[in-house]
């Protein structure tokens, strides 16, 4: 991608919109723009960076334990299902509106009351269970308050699976597997290390249901993690838990975090309603038992930003980041600009993801400073200095220091990375 004709704009002016510092970066980085509150645009570098998470999700959907098949169902709902389950007038974030034919339809804020019914055209048998499907939708929430940016907003795109299972024993195994892999997902994002497996009240179904909290001072929540076993309790259940329910230690640190992640036994609560039953092996019927697994992958973004940035701005994770290279060409020197294009084209042949700053109208320290907000994992620049030594100056956002790369040597290094 050539920088000039990136379809956004950098900006010096932090934002006055929210205090969390994702928002403020990502927006002067041009990797969102702001509609209104709780509504945002991705732009190019952010649409990227949201394709990396979601193909990081997708992959873990289907090639794992929880053997998930993807499908994509409707945002726009009728009335009729959500009173199936006496949420038309309880579920109070719910978008309504008027269709034709005065027909009342709600956006949904998410899908049990679409897949519940899907679910029942395809489950009869104990033989079609276990089964497992997982999309990424649009969800609209009518949140009173959006806020901390991307963290909270009103329009998300969310990763959603629903498991459906024949006996609670096996949802508890597949439950077991999920945890597993939302662990494994959140390393791969880079945050693994401060998300931790968080115990929230499981309401009916359950004892416990789980969040994934990542540790951010520009966390709406409150959690309690053991000391000894690294899991931690929701601000919700602590006063019932003295001591750990996982290892029964009673040393505990308060931390303020962000959820990136949700997993819920529902048990019958939406199988029942729409008459979702399996013959068993005698012949019984029995209502199937469900579970439900969510990423948000807007607030999973703002996420990763919280954790990996510096005064500068962004320091972006390899798998998460829009390109791997920002390549700078300084100076007017036509051999400069004639071995920048070549590292360009060399790299997008080799499958190498790069930004070539080849713009001319900003001065160097405008171009390493907009370099450093966007946040790639490598700088390469390209100088009449540089030249002299058949080399090119490469810097990891993260380090302080940069090495002198030998241009014959570049593709090949940067295809290891």
């Amino acid at each position: 991608m050539l920088q000039s004709k990136l379809f956004s704009k950098t900006t010096k002016e932090k934002s006055s919109e929210t205090g969390a510092v994702s928002h403020d970066l990502l927006v002067r980085a041009g990797y969102i723009d702001q509609l209104m509150a709780g509504v945002y645009t991705f732009l190019p570098l952010g649409t990227r960076v949201m394709q990396k998470i979601e193909n990081i999700i997708r992959d873990n959907m289907v090639n794992s334990s929880m053997q998930g098949q993807e499908i994509v169902m409707p945002s726009l709902t009728p009335k009729e299902n959500w009173q199936t389950t006496n949420r038309w007038d309880s579920f109070d974030v719910l978008f309504k509106l008027k269709g034709a034919g005065d027909k009342d339809v709600a956006l949904a804020p998410t899908h049990e009351e679409v897949i519940s019914p899907l679910a029942k055209k395809v489950i009869y048998s104990y033989k079609d269970l276990p089964l497992a499907a997982f999309q990424f939708q649009t969800k609209f929430r009518n949140e009173l308050r959006a806020k901390s940016g991307i963290l909270r907003t009103r329009e998300f795109l969310m990763k959603d699976l629903y498991s459906f299972h024949a006996t609670q024993e096996d949802l508890d195994k597949y439950y077991e597997k999920a945890i597993k892999v939302y662990q494994n997902i959140f390393k791969q994002f880079g945050i693994g290390k401060i998300t931790y497996r968080t115990l929230a009240s499981g309401g009916s179904f359950s004892k416990y249901s789980d969040e994934f909290q990542m540790i951010t001072d520009a966390g709406e929540d409150i959690i309690y993690v053991c000391q000894k076993c690294k899991v931690a309790i929701n601000k919700e259940i602590k006063e019932e838990n003295i001591k750990c329910p996982e290892c029964g230690d009673s040393d505990f640190q308060e931390k303020k975090a962000v959820e990136v992640g949700n997993i819920f036994k529902l048990g019958t609560k939406f199988s029942e309603p729409f008459g979702l039953k399996y013959k068993d092996r005698d012949g019984s019927e029995k209502f199937v038992i469900m579970g439900c697994y969510g990423i948000g992958l807007g607030r999973a973004l703002g996420a990763v930003v919280e954790a990996n940035h510096d005064e500068k701005g962004i320091i972006w994770p390899k798998n998460l980041a829009p390109f791997l290279v920002h390549l700078i060409a300084i100076g007017d020197n036509k051999k400069v600009k004639a071995t920048a294009d070549k590292i360009y084209q060399d790299c997008k042949a080799q499958g190498i993801e790069v930004l070539y700053d080849d713009r001319q109208d900003k001065s160097v320290g405008e171009r390493f400073a907009e370099a450093d907000l966007l946040g790639m994992p490598l700088r390469a620049v390209v100088s009449e200095k540089t030249l002299a030594q058949n080399s090119v100056e490469v810097k990891e956002r993260s380090k302080t220091s940069a090495k002198m790369i030998k241009i014959k040597d570049l593709i090949k290094i940067l295809k290891n990375v």
